[in-house]
C-alpha cells in the first residue's frame, strides 16, 4: 500500500498528511530529546570532576568524540522545531515534514554512537580497555538491531503482507 492508499484510508488531504505526520515526529522527538539531554549535561559536568585528569590520552579522546556525537545528536534531535519555527505559516510542511524526518535519523545514530560511546568510556575507565571494547562492540550490536535490523524485518513483513 503506498502512502496515497494509506491517506485515502485516513480520509486525510495533503496537508492533513502533513500536519499529523509532523505531530508524531515532534512527539517522537519529545521522548528522545530530554535523554540526550541529560547525557549532554552529564559529559559536561565530566570534564571538572576530580578524577578526569587521571583519564589517559585516548579515554580522553574518546570522551571528546562521545561529547561531538552528542552535540550533533542534540542538534539534530532540535533541529527540527527550529525549522518549524522558522518555516511557520509559509506553507512549506510536507518540506519540513521531510527534512525532519532527515534530521530526526541523524540525530539518533549520533545518539547510537554517544551513548555507545559513553559506555565504552565508563567500561574502559571501570574495568579496562578490554572491557570497554566489549562493551562498545555489544551497545553497537544492540543498537543495530533494535533500531535498525527490527524495523527493517517489520517493514518487510508489512510490505509482504500488503
Amino acid at each position: 500500500m503506498d502512502e496515497r492508499e494509506r491517506r485515502n484510508e485516513r480520509g486525510e488531504t495533503p496537508l492533513q498528511q502533513a500536519d499529523r505526520n509532523l505531530m508524531e515526529l515532534l512527539q517522537e522527538l519529545r521522548v528522545v530529546q530530554t535523554g540526550v539531554q541529560i547525557l549532554f549535561a552529564f559529559l559536561l559536568s565530566l570534564a571538572f570532576t576530580p578524577r578526569f585528569p587521571e583519564l589517559d590520552d585516548t579515554q580522553r579522546n574518546i570522551y571528546l568524540i562521545v561529547l561531538g556525537c552528542t552535540v550533533v545528536s542534540t542538534a539534530a534531535l532540535i533541529g527540527p522545531v527550529a525549522l518549524h519555527r522558522a518555516l511557520f505559516r509559509r506553507g512549506a510542511k510536507r518540506r519540513i515534514v521531510n527534512a525532519s524526518h532527515r534530521l530526526a535519523s541523524v540525530g539518533l545514530a549520533f545518539l547510537a554512537l554517544s551513548l555507545t560511546g559513553a559506555v565504552e568510556l565508563i567500561f574502559d575507565v571501570v574495568l579496562g580497555r578490554g572491557a570497554g571494547v566489549a562493551a562498545a562492540v555489544c551497545g553497537l550490536l544492540l543498537f543495530a538491531t533494535l533500531w535498525l535490523l527490527a524495523p527493517w524485518g517489520m517493514g518487510r513483513r508489512i510490505d509482504r503482507d500488503e
